[in-house]
């Protein structure tokens, strides 16, 4: 069956901030010079927001720059940040760092603890009211390519295929969606953005990508115990000084709590589990308290890009350009990602727009990139660059280190770190000591599967496995053997299980592809690059309500 085709002006995969706000750009500009652009907007979401999860604080510098009036237009961004704390935890303990010591990427003065998917939702009702035609459910599956090589649209998944690969009764072939020019916004790891960096070799003269999983839980507790725009950072407790990550506490709304925990996906110890570190950190004294009485409402986890402006590929490359997190626009000394992915979507459209002026198409948008480094962001970024070389040194030489960068030097050192490849990092089990983790107690901590409930995540049953191995021999001769499966625990959602039949045969890996929650943290940590995550049939995976 021939797939049918629909022609644009722009065609943007991704309905985050980057995309929503390349998109309105796009269309206010066209209104100001009394030209009609046409915008067609893909997300893989059943809808617009149901994907997205971030902390969030929310800098406001982005928003107010594309949408000056956002206060008045009912923008969600209503409690604004009024107590920053920052502790260093022990097992047992802890202390609270003087505001006046920290750098001003831990302070948040100006911002907002919001819902990022609500945000999102606002801005997908601000993008249609412009005219952008907004399409969730469609994933983006395939990159297209004029003769000469360059970017000529995307492909949505085929729906209805089944798991043999073979159409089912219900088979329906995906649409060609074709533009003059074609931003990519999947956010981070994207699987087309991925594929786009190989072809056009856009990693050239940049450092790896390096990466955290962050694991996310609202929460609704006793109006006693909550602060609205209480903000809390720690570092230490659970983890070891040697492998990098903290938490984050959020009060806002009615009586809500955003509680996460990201970790750095460079640890060399294939025993650690993300997910369990995250549970316990909940059960420290200093913690604890604000959950007891409360009640969990729900789970996501979310891989984050967190190299800098050093790991940064090229944007651009014939007819199209990465945008927001798709790119690695994300402030990781700051935790803060929207304002960049709305800023950079932003410095794409304005390219976009010119080159459309000029009647151009299907070339590079080089003006992008250069604006980008006329920009505040480029500034900030570079102001950053150094705070995830430092903290993979360990938690005390980096936080002294990357505070003498900031306080002393003004983030204006002489030198840039570098990045190395996360997956890099693992060191064969039998050189690590196994982590024994605590049993959930199903009141404060709790297991993956009921955690995944909360996630409202799923997958139909009958189709391809979007969780493809290069070589299924792999988890079993050479990650089984090496490293004791860490597939197992460096996924937040059970995906992969190592089964042992009773025969004696040998063992296998099993993949419970319907419990994905799209954090893509297999693509980044596998060893040796082995998982390929791909998309499933479109409007799948997670339904995040608030987070």
């Amino acid at each position: 069956m021939q797939r049918e085709s629909m022609e644009y002006d722009v065609v943007i995969v991704g309905g985050g901030p980057a995309g929503l706000a390349a998109a309105i750009r796009i269309k206010e500009l066209a209104q100001q010079a009394g030209k009609e652009i046409g915008v067609c907007l893909i997300d893989k979401a059943s809808e617009i927001g149901a994907h997205i999860l971030s902390g969030a604080v929310m800098d406001p510098r982005a928003i107010t720059e594309l949408l000056p009036n956002w206060r008045a237009d009912g923008a969600p961004l209503h409690t604004e940040v009024g107590e920053d704390r920052f502790l260093f935890l022990s097992e047992q303990g802890g202390f609270k760092v003087p505001n006046a010591l920290l750098p001003d990427s831990f302070l948040n003065h100006g911002n907002f603890v919001v819902s990022l998917g609500e945000v999102v939702r606002w801005l997908g009702t601000q993008a249609e009211a412009l005219g952008v035609e907004i399409y969730p459910g469609f994933a983006g599956a395939e990159v297209l390519y004029d003769e000469g090589g360059s970017v000529r649209g995307v492909a949505t998944g085929d729906m209805g295929v089944g798991r043999d690969g073979q159409p089912t009764d219900a088979y329906q072939p995906g649409m060609e969606l074709i533009g003059r020019y074609t931003l990519f916004a999947e956010g981070c790891r994207g699987h087309l953005g991925r594929q786009l960096e190989e072809k056009f070799d856009l990693r050239a003269g940049a450092d790896p990508q390096t990466y955290g999983i962050g694991l996310k839980e609202l929460w609704e507790i006793k109006p006693e115990m909550h602060k609205p725009g209480l903000v809390v950072h720690t570092a230490g407790w659970p983890l070891a000084s040697d492998t990098y990550g903290g938490s984050f506490l959020y009060h806002w709304g009615e009586n809500l709590v955003s509680v996460g925990f990201v970790v750095g996906l460079g640890y060399s110890n294939p025993y650690l589990s993300p997910f369990e570190e995250f549970q316990r950190y909940k059960t420290h004294p200093k913690i604890r308290p604000f959950f007891e009485g409360g009640k969990r409402v729900a789970y996501g986890a979310r891989a984050i890009a967190a190299g800098g402006l050093q790991s940064l590929p090229k944007l651009v490359f014939p007819g199209g350009a990465l945008i927001g997190d798709d790119a690695g626009f994300l402030n990781a000394s700051r935790i803060k990602g929207s304002h960049a992915a709305i800023k950079s979507g932003m410095l794409a459209a304005d390219a976009v727009v010119a080159a459309l002026a000029e009647g151009r198409a299907g070339d590079e948008l080089t003006a992008y990139p250069e604006a980008f480094r006329q920009s505040w962001l480029h500034q900030e970024l570079h102001r950053a660059r150094n705070f995830k070389p430092w903290m993979s040194k360990g938690l005390w030489l980096g936080a002294f280190m990357y505070g003498v960068d900031q306080k002393l030097l003004g983030g204006k050192a002489p030198w840039t770190l570098r990045n190395a490849a996360d997956h890099t990092k693992l060191k064969p089990a039998a050189e690590c000591e196994p982590i024994s983790y605590p049993k959930p107690d199903g009141v404060i901590s709790f297991d993956r599967l009921s955690s995944v409930f909360l996630s409202n995540t799923n997958h139909e049953e009958n189709q391809p496995c979007h969780l493809t191995l290069k070589d299924p021999s792999v988890p079993v001769d050479h990650n089984l053997k090496l490293y004791d499966a860490p597939e197992q625990r460096y996924c937040p959602a059970g995906v992969y299980e190592i089964v042992r039949e009773t025969d004696g045969s040998k063992p296998r890996l099993q993949i419970n592809a319907q419990n994905c929650v799209h954090c893509k943290t297999c693509d980044i940590k596998d060893p040796t690059q082995n998982i390929v995550w791909v998309v499933p049939q479109g409007g799948e995976g997670p339904i995040y309500a608030n987070m």
